[in-house]
């Protein structure tokens, strides 16, 4: 079952849409082929887990609800549409759309999970809102970021693979020294992973072992951290 909330900013409104009814929050952030049938997968292994989920339209300002299926013929229109991105409003909108999370009946608590460019925002949106906790997979944004790392408090786990052809390993290696002594952050590399390899909808992208690894820790982690 999924509903549809919406998030109300200065200078319009977008869809939140909605997965569970009791529990933890966690805001989903798309990679960067929509709010579709991948996030909607995620969505429902978190809410099997016990949490409500919720997935902001964070390509509203570009074209509202733009989803598109996952495949190569595809990935152009989806880069175009993250090069477009604003980002100092997109984090803006996003925090805006944890707001909308934390208030809804039965939640409270609540994280952030990210995909790819997801993975980047969500370490934004941790960095400049309260959250309880932070899953950032393979964003490749967050290596040229990492001053951004003190202002993050909450217990913390990248996800990156070891054979990404869009984040350089040693991209990855700055990631890991900066987060080795940080006793609340933890980061994840599965050296055989390339780029998305959770994405279970893409055939190009998709490893199931890697996948597998990455998110065995993943659900280690949100019950550890937002348990249910």
């Amino acid at each position: 079952m999924t509903r549809t909330e919406k998030v109300v900013v200065a200078d319009g409104e977008f869809d939140l849409r909605v997965w569970g009814t009791r529990g933890p929050g966690i805001l989903l952030l798309q990679e960067i082929f929509g709010v579709g049938e991948y996030m909607e997968a995620v969505a429902e292994d978190l809410v099997a887990l016990g949490f409500v989920v919720a997935a902001p339209d964070m390509f509203w300002r570009i074209e509202p609800n733009w989803t598109t299926v996952h495949n190569e013929e595809a990935l152009p229109k989806g880069m175009s549409m993250a090069s477009q991105f604003d980002w100092e409003r997109g984090v803006e909108d996003a925090v805006a759309a944890l707001g909308v999370l934390k208030r809804l009946p039965g939640v409270g608590r609540a994280g952030v999970l990210g995909f790819c460019f997801g993975g980047t925002l969500a370490y934004l949106v941790a960095a400049n809102a309260q959250v309880d906790s932070l899953v950032s997979y393979y964003g490749s944004g967050v290596p040229d970021m990492l001053d951004k790392l003190d202002a993050i408090q909450a217990p913390t786990q990248f996800h990156f693979g070891g054979d990404d052809a869009y984040i350089p390993r040693e991209d990855v290696a700055k990631v890991e020294r900066a987060v080795e002594q940080r006793d609340h952050m933890e980061i994840h590399v599965q050296e055989d992973g390339g780029h998305a390899f959770h994405n279970r909808k893409a055939p190009m992208f998709y490893q199931p072992e890697p996948a597998a690894r990455a998110w065995r820790l993943t659900e280690e982690f949100l019950r550890r951290t937002l348990p249910a």
